[in-house]
């Protein structure tokens, strides 16, 4: 949806509603950024896509991990182009690395990172506070609270990090980077010409070099500090004097609607922290409070300075919060909790027909301890597959099989772990290499569904396609995995569930790593071949033994003592092999 002004009012002024995603990718659009790579993960994943789809002046690239992300974007600024990183909190996990050192090296085009924080957990294995990250690394930080912001910041971002020298990081959520609003369009930034230059003293970080460009870090993060004190994205709203906040992101938002008379002090670039500006505010009100989601990032600076404030003695400090918590914690009145309405559980379930259930279904059958991993087939986790053992990061399954192995000794337990096409190229490459060359007796399952399928089946260098939909490369996954030093490698067909179980039998009884490739498209994909009919339950043969539902099926339900089949079935065909009495069949 887009408004225009009428003419008179205001020239050329367009406006547009955008998701705060959608307005990143514009800000970066705006600000003549040449480059942008992520690796795809809620709540960033839209950004990407949307500058690939909308925003073909910018080159744009999903990348195996995010640390490839963050150091193929640093060459586009090392050669003279605004280049942008983008990806989800604990992305930043992995590209902590060169996010470390890069500080110290010279920024020629700006460089920009987006971390999308997940406050609740929504789609994430933990609830860190990124903003840590930006104090750690000693960059310059903003911290949008609309769409509109979004954009602005994304832009100021590069002219920060060129101006100054530094990386920049804009920090979002999940609501800001999934919510809309209305966003008023600029025009783009010429880009700017790469070229080459040397400038080994400042980007090849041997310890000499190094040692001297710590004190530019240094010097950098005091005058970002004075920037921070008069930018104007940090803003006072003055208004009554008796409550005073000092608030960012989207819990500005939260507090402005739980008290619209209260005094703000609004940061949006709440790193370097703006102490004088803090002194100053607080000088002006009776009680102060910091609103902050998840850690006392701010409260923690603002106690530094010496001044008294409430803030996570009041505050919750685990999961997103809300004008209803924010008011609550501050008037000392009790939250007012919604009456649930009435309705069944609904846990999540892996998709009608997805190839992940029957060979979770095999390896459970064969009385494995499975290490999972970060994709769809770790809601195996959930009865009555009860599939799934450990899940801690990308990569780390095959890596807990391994270490079992050791410490248990060859033959003394059955190991398997499971990890998707997507997670292995991000992750599980060098555990696997660990494993074949330290020689752990465990079996990887590698679920190969030919896309990203969690965060909305993206393309990877498996599938053969880049995110503009150019054909380029498709990986040899059998090839790999034995190249890495695998000798016993199947890849299978996971609808056969009884060759999958003798498989998964086997491999478990060879004598040292094997690799089972689970290979089966995503029923979710437009490109997929559908499995079969929808299938049916002859009502005479079934015994109501309930093998069926054994499988987790959404498809299947049972009642009346009778399996049934509803209109979801995709034609899998699994139940009806695992169906002892030959009751499941297309023509039933």
């Amino acid at each position: 949806m887009v408004f225009f002004y009428p003419k008179g009012r205001r020239e050329k002024a367009m406006k547009k509603i955008l998701s705060g995603n959608e307005a990143i990718a514009r800000g970066a659009y705006e600000a003549g950024v040449s480059f942008a790579a992520a690796y795809p993960g809620t709540p960033s994943t839209e950004i990407l896509e949307t500058i690939s789809r909308e925003y073909q002046a910018i080159h744009s690239e999903w990348t195996p991990n995010e640390k490839v992300a963050l150091e193929v974007a640093v060459g586009a600024s090392y050669a003279g182009a605004r280049a942008l990183a983008i990806m989800k909190h604990v992305g930043v996990n992995v590209a902590a690395d060169p996010l470390m050192t890069l500080p110290y090296t010279l920024v020629r085009g700006g460089i920009v990172l987006i971390s999308a924080d997940d406050p609740e957990l929504f789609s994430s294995q933990n609830e860190q506070d990124n903003r840590h990250y930006a104090r750690f690394a000693k960059i310059a930080m903003l911290e949008p609270s609309s769409s509109q912001e979004a954009k602005d910041f994304t832009k100021e971002a590069f002219r920060v990090s060129e101006e100054y020298g530094t990386p920049v990081m804009v920090r979002t959520t999940t609501r800001i980077s999934h919510s809309m609003g209305i966003v008023e369009l600029g025009e783009a930034e010429e880009r700017k010409d790469p070229s080459l230059e040397r400038h080994p003293a400042e980007w090849v970080m041997l310890p000499a070099n190094a040692r001297r460009r710590h004190p530019v870090i240094e010097d950098r993060v005091v005058a970002l500090k004075k920037l921070a004190n008069t930018i104007p994205m940090n803003r006072v709203e003055m208004s009554e004097r008796g409550l005073g906040i000092i608030s960012s992101g989207v819990a500005y938002q939260y507090a402005k609607e739980a008290f619209p008379k209260a005094s703000f002090l609004k940061l949006g670039m709440p790193y370097p922290f703006p102490d004088e500006m803090v002194r100053e505010f607080a000088s002006q009100v009776k009680e102060l409070w910091v609103v902050e989601e998840l850690d006392p990032f701010m409260e923690e600076m603002v106690k530094a300075l010496g001044i008294s404030c409430h803030g996570k003695d009041r505050i919750p400090m685990c999961g997103e919060l809300n004008p209803d918590i924010i008011r609550a914690a501050i008037s000392g009145e009790p939250v007012l909790k919604p009456v649930p309405a009435a309705l069944p559980g609904r846990p999540p379930s892996m998709c009608p027909g997805c190839p992940h259930r029957s060979m979770l279904y095999a390896l459970r059958r064969n009385k494995c301890f499975i290490a999972g991993d970060i994709g769809c087939y770790t809601l195996g986790f959930l009865p009555p597959l009860d599939a799934i053992d450990t899940c801690l990061c990308m990569g780390a399954g095959i890596n807990h099989a391994h270490g079992m192995s050791k410490v248990f000794g060859p033959g003394r337990e059955k190991l398997a772990a499971v990890i998707g096409d997507s997670t292995f190229y991000h992750s599980g490459i060098t555990g696997l290499l660990n494993l074949a060359y330290n020689r752990g007796a465990a079996v990887i399952v590698i679920l190969d569904n030919r896309t990203t399928a969690m965060t909305g089946s993206q393309n990877h260098p498996g599938t053969g396609v880049t995110i503009g939909g150019d054909k380029t490369t498709s990986l040899d996954l059998e090839g790999l995995v034995k190249a890495l030093g695998i000798e016993w490698v199947r890849t299978i067909n996971p609808y056969g569930v009884k060759n999958a179980r003798a498989v998964v039998k086997e491999a478990l009884e060879y004598d040292g790593p094997a690799v089972i490739i689970s290979k089966a498209p995503c029923v979710l994909l437009k490109t997929r071949a559908v499995p079969g009919t929808p299938l049916a339950v002859d009502h005479d043969k079934c015994t109501g033994c309930k093998v069926c539902i054994s499988i987790g099926c959404p498809a299947l339900e049972f009642k009346d003592e009778k399996a049934h089949i509803n209109d979801v079935c995709v034609g899998c065909s699994v139940c009806a092999e695992l169906c002892p009495a030959g009751a499941i069949g297309g023509d039933v």
